[in-house]
């Protein structure tokens, strides 16, 4: 059953690159070359006759809730996401994925609903567009422009774009594949009161992530002082959405974006608000399941390893992409892991 645009919206963010210092741009400019994309059609995958029945395609608790933001840009990467997901999942008819597109985009998101719908025509989807210009001070520049788009921001939203009936979800960037069962991931006990779960990398020094001005201001460094606090990488998290309304965790995360905009206490884009409310909060989850940083710094996104221990989930966070090291010819080795769920369909390819 394939499920539409929603009415759900949300006052949310446009940030775009820095023209001057009052205003500011991201550089996601649509072109013909991006818009003209075709995509393979992915086949369908079914359910094992162990898993349980859906009730409700909407809110069911017993379906895995899957949200990842969906742009232009982006779409390549989505599309093999989505396709690891399904491919490696014992329930693929049982995962309802939730999509957040641009509001303002409007061509845009009738072109990703339609390619959507021709790839996946079995696929359990909504699309939420989110009004993203309304609070358009909110975002100040960061060390690289791509990290400085809205959608970027809509993680800190899922909890006032997706129905009240929707309790708990996976959030996944698009540049990233699964090679694991996503229904292990989204049973992740979250005990009473965690909001959250993710890897957490405790040996990455955390005070790197924050300013000067910062860490020499004692009621914004107290901030962590009763916390074990680490880092994380807000690309692959669990959230309890329920939770996350009840503490009014958007609000919280917004009032350090409004701090940042008077004084510059961090550098890295949507990270740092995550870890200044949630760090040392979190329920840890095993790092296979976000083996991240494949897509090298965010400045010249040189090929990277694997982290020691086992993979279930590989994420090409940095600037490197594998899809554009692909088409330049100069991939990094483990770029040939995520060519088989490449859909996009090219101009010389044969048919069957």
């Amino acid at each position: 059953m394939l499920f539409t645009i929603s009415h759900f919206y949300l006052q949310t963010v446009l940030f775009l690159f820095l023209f001057s210092t009052n205003h500011v741009t991201c550089t996601t400019t649509t072109t013909a070359a991006t818009t003209t994309q075709r995509f393979k059609q992915a086949p369908k995958f079914y359910n094992s006759p162990n898993c349980p029945t859906i009730t409700s395609l909407t809110c069911s608790d017993e379906a895995v809730h899957v949200a990842m933001t969906l742009d232009i840009k982006y779409l390549r990467g989505s599309m093999a996401a989505i396709l690891s997901v399904l491919q490696h999942s014992s329930c693929p008819e049982n995962t309802i994925f939730h999509f957040v597109t641009a509001a303002s985009k409007t061509t845009s998101t009738i072109i990703l609903n339609t390619t959507l719908t021709n790839s996946f025509p079995y696929l359990k989807f909504q699309i939420y567009p989110f009004q993203d210009d309304v609070v358009l001070g909110l975002i100040s520049t960061s060390i690289r422009s791509a990290l400085d788009c809205p959608l970027n921001y809509a993680r800190n939203y899922m909890s006032n774009l997706l129905p009240n009936c929707v309790r708990k979800i996976v959030y996944l960037d698009s540049d990233l594949i699964l090679v694991d069962d996503i229904a292990k991931l989204a049973k992740t006990n979250l005990g009473n009161d965690a909001v959250l779960a993710a890897p957490e990398y405790c040996n990455a020094n955390f005070s790197n992530y924050f300013t000067p001005t910062f860490w020499s201001n004692p009621s914004l460094s107290l901030t962590f002082a009763s916390r074990k606090a680490c880092y994380f990488n807000t690309g692959v998290m669990v959230i309890d959405l329920e939770r996350w309304r009840i503490g009014e965790y958007t609000m919280k995360i917004t009032e350090w974006m409004e701090l940042q905009k008077r004084m510059r206490i961090y550098e890295l884009g949507s990270l740092p608000p995550f870890l200044l409310v949630f760090a040392g909060k979190i329920v840890p989850v095993d790092h296979r399941w976000n083996q991240h940083g494949l897509g090298g710094d965010n400045f010249r996104g040189l090929c990277r390893d694997l982290h020691p221990g086992p993979v279930s989930l590989l994420h090409w966070s940095g600037k490197g992409k594998p899809w554009a090291r692909l088409d330049a010819n100069r991939p990094c080795p483990l770029d040939a892991l995520w060519a088989p769920y490449d859909l996009l369909e090219t101009p010389f390819a044969l048919e069957a």
